[in-house]
């Protein structure tokens, strides 16, 4: 297993990529072979993989250190970051071939599997270095290739001119010959296996996250229904995530004592979200919170009726699947990854219109929770539901399984269309509701 990325003491994707091996390895024996300075953290995890290989290249990585440094300032979200990495990566699958070349000779394993880097426009060399080799090779769940929503203010400045070059990616060394040797193409999000829909014949959807079993409940939060609706929204205060929105809409019913909105998270918009709070004269039904350890903030998710998530642009989503888990029933755009995994029988979903009508569309969606407590109930249970059947790392972990034996000529094909099967092409007339019904009984 290929997961340059995976450390159990990180976020964002190097988390999500241990969470996904850690559960993989608890189905199969697994050699994990990531990056030297992960190492340690791996070892004190005491993780269930057969081994872990760590590969170190000294000199490269003192590169990229100062690079990351001086060059992108420390900053993660540098959308520059990810044609910068290419050589980096490609140098780390040579390292990692020359290391287990000889065990991959001797038919020690079934499978390659290349969990990170997750974006797609990152090729790997594995499949070239495989090919006069009988061992598969899967990657993914791969994600990426988001556009940008036009009639939002809140994406109108974030664009930049690396956009323009997203698909130079087709033209580097090893682009082509990824996704046409590799066995199986698991794409996380509906965009992306629209993008490889011409390997549609190995093409699987699964979503790029999931959440520990241990957080799922199978009891309600909130059963009173005479008392607040407890709003909450948790992640970053940036402009993408349109926390403005959210603000908007729930004004009437905050003002109106109906309902109280609890901010999880911090960043550059905190100052601008408390104006406007103030202007709209909601400031007092309003908590910024700020940021919060892990588990507080899983408190507050816990406690909350709604979880308010009008990002305009997400590829992943994390947040929501905890919400499902815990009970807070989420209002998602319709876009992305949120889109992706929030189904009629278990949340609300916005369509990105244009600003004004996005409030509207929330505006009566809170309405109707606020009058129909029983619905907001019944969606809060089958939420929960649904989290501890199709969105764990270990349910998870048995799909891509499902997916591997297929590859393997020991199981069918898996029936893992995306969502929205429409938007691709599949020439399917199935409802959302109807696919997830599906999908569950493929399960």
């Amino acid at each position: 297993m290929l997961a340059p990325d995976a450390n159990p003491e990180s976020i964002s994707v190097s988390l999500v990529s241990y969470r996904h091996a850690e559960a993989l390895a608890q189905l199969h024996a697994v050699t994990l072979v990531g990056r030297a300075n992960s190492e340690d953290a791996l070892r004190r995890t005491q993780s269930p993989f057969d081994s872990i290989e760590a590969i170190s290249i000294p000199w490269l990585d003192r590169v990229w250190d100062w690079s990351f440094r001086r060059i992108f300032k420390n900053n993660f979200n540098s959308r520059a970051l990810t044609p910068f990495s290419y050589p980096f990566g490609i140098a780390f699958e040579w390292s990692a071939w020359r290391l287990m070349r000889t065990r991959i000779n001797a038919g020690e394993f079934d499978i390659v599997l290349r969990l990170s880097p997750v974006n797609s426009v990152l090729p790997s060399a594995f499949p070239f270095f495989l090919r006069n080799h009988s061992i598969p090779f899967v990657i993914g769940p791969i994600n990426g290739g988001l556009p940008w929503p036009p009639g939002f203010s809140q994406a109108s400045n974030q664009r930049s001119w690396i956009d323009k070059l997203r698909t130079v990616y087709k033209f580097l060394p090893f682009a082509r010959s990824t996704y046409r040797r590799a066995a199986a193409i698991i794409a996380g999000s509906s965009q992306t296996y629209s993008e490889f829909a011409t390997y549609r014949e190995k093409l699987f959807f699964v979503p790029e996250n999931g959440v520990s079993l241990s957080l799922c409940s199978s009891a309600l939060s909130r059963s009173q229904h005479d008392g607040k609706l407890e709003l909450i929204y948790i992640g970053g205060l940036i402009p993408l995530k349109a926390c403005d929105l959210a603000l908007r809409a729930a004004a009437p019913f905050l003002r109106d004592g109906l309902a109280h909105f609890t901010l999880v998270g911090d960043g550059p918009e905190r100052s601008r979200l408390e104006q406007l709070s103030k202007s709209l004269g909601i400031e007092e039904a309003v908590s910024f919170c700020g940021m919060l350890p892990h588990a507080e903030a899983m408190q507050r998710l816990r406690s909350a009726d709604v979880m308010v998530f009008p990002s305009v642009r997400d590829f992943g989503g994390g947040v929501v699947f905890e919400a499902l888990a815990l009970g807070a029933v989420p209002i998602v755009a319709d876009f992305g990854g949120p889109g992706d995994i929030v189904y009629p029988e278990v949340g609300r979903k916005l369509s990105l219109t244009n600003e004004s009508d996005v409030v509207s569309q929330l505006e009566k969606i809170l309405a109707e929770f606020i009058q129909d407590r029983n619905l907001l109930d019944r969606l809060r249970q089958q939420g929960m539901s649904y989290a501890r059947e199709r969105l764990t790392w270990e349910a998870k972990a048995r799909i891509v399984t499902e997916i591997m034996n297929w590859v393997l000529a020991r199981g069918p094909k898996p029936d893992l269309p995306p969502p929205k099967a429409l938007a691709v092409g599949t020439g399917s007339s199935q409802s959302i509701a109807m696919l997830h019904t599906k999908n569950q009984a493929s399960a």
